[in-house]
């Protein structure tokens, strides 16, 4: 069978050599296409992670990918709700503690993450027909630093299928966004700032 196959001729390598690099993301503004900072799950595996996860875990799986949300899933593929990085770095692992008197590495996904029924999605029609400054809007009125997108025209189930975030927004503007209220404590906005 490999036989048929030849192998590919070589060239030596002298002088100056340069290495591509992917072309740099349009820079966005307030007024592009909100499509172009959302993070795509069509076309972009996403990071997903067990709800019986120890929270730990989660938390390095986030800093090795360079990452600050993670979707939390059942074993049968639905969702089960989101973690992020405020979360593992906010108040809640403390208040965890100090409610059921567990140590901080038997913290559980499932223990702190944001489940299902307290989540919001915009929906992928609205995100269409919507700029970058509608998302950072939305974000800030809810007071969150990420935004599901849920598509309703898909067969079967809606499904998730794009998250905003706003470090990720502010990395495609080239700025920072002010917040204002979107950190909803001093510990949060604490956790926040150690983290960027």
């Amino acid at each position: 069978m490999m036989n048929e196959y030849k192998s590919l001729a070589v060239q030596y390598l002298s002088g100056t050599v340069h290495i591509s690099r992917p072309l740099s993301p349009n820079p966005v503004t307030f007024d592009s296409p909100a499509t172009e900072v959302m993070t795509d799950l069509r076309t972009i595996q996403a990071a997903v992670i067990a709800p019986n996860v120890p929270m730990e875990i989660a938390n390095t799986y986030m800093m090795q990918r360079g990452i600050r949300t993670l979707l939390v899933m059942h074993n049968d593929n639905t969702l089960a709700g989101i973690i992020t990085a405020t979360d593992v770095l906010g108040e809640k692992p403390m208040r965890f503690i100090q409610e059921r008197g567990i140590k901080h590495s038997e913290i559980l996904v499932m223990d702190i993450m944001t489940p299902l029924d307290k989540l919001e999605a915009i929906s992928l029609e609205e995100v269409m027909h919507s700029r970058v400054g509608n998302v950072v809007a939305s974000l800030r009125e809810s007071g969150r630093l990420h935004a599901l997108v849920i598509d309703n025209n898909t067969i079967g189930l809606p499904r998730i299928c794009g998250i905003f975030s706003w470090t990720q927004i502010e990395k495609q503007l080239g700025a920072m966004i002010p917040q204002n209220n979107v950190a909803k404590s001093f510990a949060e906005i604490e956790s926040t700032l150690i983290a960027s």
